[in-house]
Order: C-alpha cells, then sequence, then structure tokens
C-alpha cells in the first residue's frame, strides 16, 4: 500500500492506494508522519489539483470498490454518474438503486464512501434539496458544489 497526502481548499485529503488503484480518499485532520507514494498517486494527486483549480471535471483513475457490499457499491456506482455541477437526492438515488423506500440506507451507503470527491458523495442532497450529512463537514460540501457552479458559468 501507498499513501499520500494533498492540501485542498476544504482540508487536508489522504490518499491511498496500489500501484494499480486507488484505495481511499478520505479527509484528514493531520498530515501524515510519513509517506510513500507511487505513480498511480501521484496522478491522483495531480487530478485533484486540476479539480480544485477548477480545470477537470471528470476523473481519469483507476478505482476498486470491491470492499464495499453489493449494495454500497450500487449506491457508489450511481453516485459517480451525478454529472459535475449537478445534484440529485438521496430519495431519487434510492430510486436509481432500484430500492426506493431505502433512502436512509443509500445515506449510509454515501456515508461510507471510500473515495471523497472522485465518488462525489457532495453532490447528494436531502429530499427538500438541503445540504446534509458530509464527512468533510457541511462548510466543505457548500464549497465543493459552488466551486463546481462557478466553474461551469
Amino acid at each position: 500500500m501507498f499513501q499520500t497526502s494533498l492540501d485542498t481548499p476544504v482540508g487536508i485529503l489522504m490518499i491511498e492506494g496500489t500501484r494499480d488503484f486507488v484505495t481511499s480518499i478520505q479527509f484528514a485532520s493531520a498530515r501524515p508522519q510519513g509517506s510513500k507514494s507511487c505513480a498511480l498517486l501521484s496522478k491522483v494527486r495531480t487530478q485533484l489539483r486540476e479539480y480544485f483549480a477548477g480545470k477537470r471535471m471528470v476523473f481519469d483513475l483507476t478505482s476498486n470498490l470491491s470492499m464495499g457490499t453489493p449494495f454500497q457499491r450500487s449506491v457508489w456506482t450511481q453516485t459517480m454518474k451525478i454529472a459535475y455541477g449537478e445534484t440529485t437526492t438521496y430519495a431519487e438515488l434510492a430510486r436509481r438503486v432500484g430500492r426506493p423506500t431505502a433512502q436512509r440506507a443509500v445515506g449510509r451507503a454515501v456515508a461510507s464512501n471510500p473515495l471523497m470527491i472522485l465518488i462525489p458523495c457532495h453532490r447528494v442532497l436531502s429530499a427538500k434539496g438541503k445540504l446534509s450529512g458530509y464527512r468533510g463537514g457541511l462548510e466543505a460540501k457548500e464549497w465543493l458544489l459552488k466551486h463546481e457552479s462557478a466553474v461551469l458559468m
């Protein structure tokens, strides 16, 4: 396993993976003491920098979501289909995975997203279209949504 970190406008991101797959992108309270990177993680850092600079709307990275349950993977796959600058609700996401009454289960799956930003869980809103639940904090979620809207203008 390799790991590195990246300072972003919304906080420090801890990035982990192998030579072949990104396995985790999470918010961290501090930079790791040591880091050991590889070519793939360098590519992740580059693409995340481009995203935060408003120069990238789609990521071209290999990831491994095998650590999730089949239901979680279906939610994460549908979440990755939410276009840059767009949003959806937990209820709509539940409908898309074929479980229209499972909004809370969808919310838990979104909350356990292993690849923050790459799987754009910040684009999922409450039923009334309000900001709710984001591991990076609601300020970060709001910043990411405004950033994407500003880039599209």
